[in-house]
């Protein structure tokens, strides 16, 4: 697999519902389905929506669901905030309304994404959550995030980490994004990213997309994602920090078989398996930004270094 190809494979979580694009339901899945199908669809993660509209999903998009013993399944990440055994049970009846033999179409919840800040409520959600159902737990990252993660760690669940949002007082310090990447892979547990990431570098950008918004400092997801490949391959926080707060395109380099950052180069198999074992994906109201942008940059580099 392509150093590229390896970096994106399944990295985007489609959150349309949520801001800055605040789609409708059936808008937002007719996209999905149409990224499903699409030349870029093994970029393609999970639909995000929250338990509360999941009814709301069926019958909005019950027609654009795949069909047939052999289709391969829409799967979604639901967010919850509360009862999650309540939850857990509505989560439960959709799996089976929407079994592959269903007339409904196919689809299937099988992440569930909760917030946490405290050990005891990782620990009672965790309780309270069928094992079919792989949890992401948010933490506050503002300070010691090392016994939450440890808790996580404990349960068998994943962690998450918000990236930023659509005010500039809503990204967080990248040292703080280190130390929890550096946390969570201390203790081998998988993570994923949500808001702010919708470009692949660190710069400028406008933070929503109404006309004369406001803009500030994004983090890129590549910067994230590789910065989490250097720490995952035992390099040291200083160098990850480094890495997240790159934004000079040209320090990044394409190759086939390895991404070059600066000094470090970081293979393909490397990407893949950090990808596959511990950097699960990013949550983005945008698909086709994010996948686009790291098209043009990855042809504009080749092209500078022909």
């Amino acid at each position: 697999m392509k150093s590229v190809d390896a970096l994106l494979a399944g990295l985007v979580d489609y959150a349309g519902l949520f801001p800055p694009a605040s789609e409708d339901m059936r808008p937002a899945l007719e996209s999905y389905a149409s990224y499903f199908q699409g030349p870029d669809r093994t970029a393609l993660g999970r639909f995000i929506v929250p338990i509360a509209r999941v009814k709301e999903l069926e019958e909005a998009g019950g027609d654009l669901m795949p069909r047939g013993s052999r289709a391969a399944p829409w799967r979604l990440s639901v967010l919850v905030a509360e009862d999650v055994r309540a939850a857990s049970e509505e989560m439960q009846k959709f799996n089976c309304r929407h079994s592959s033999e269903s007339r409904d179409g196919h689809a299937v919840i099988d992440v569930v994404e909760l917030k946490a800040s405290t050990v005891d409520e990782i620990g009672h959600q965790r309780q309270d959550l069928p094992p079919a159902f792989t949890p992401y737990f948010e933490i506050p990252i503002s300070g010691d995030v090392s016994p939450l993660v440890k808790a996580i760690a404990q349960v068998g669940a994943r962690a998450k980490v918000r990236t930023g949002g659509v005010t500039p007082e809503a990204f967080p310090r990248a040292e703080a994004i280190i130390r929890f990447i550096a946390a969570c892979q201390q203790q081998a547990v998988p993570f994923k990213a949500t808001a702010g990431l919708h470009h692949p570098i660190r710069g400028e950008y406008r933070l929503t997309y109404e006309p004369g918004g406001p803009t500030g400092m994004m983090y890129g997801f590549m910067n994230v994602f590789l910065a989490a490949a250097l720490l995952y391959a035992g390099e040291s926080e200083d160098t990850a920090l480094a890495a997240l707060e790159e934004s000079d395109p040209s320090a990044f380099q394409f190759a086939d078989d390895a991404i070059q950052w600066r000094g470090k180069r970081i293979g393909a198999e490397l990407i893949l398996a950090a990808r596959s074992e511990f950097a699960i994906s990013f949550g983005s109201c945008s698909f086709r930004e994010p996948v686009e942008e790291l098209a043009h940059l990855t042809r504009r580099a080749r092209s500078t270094d022909q």
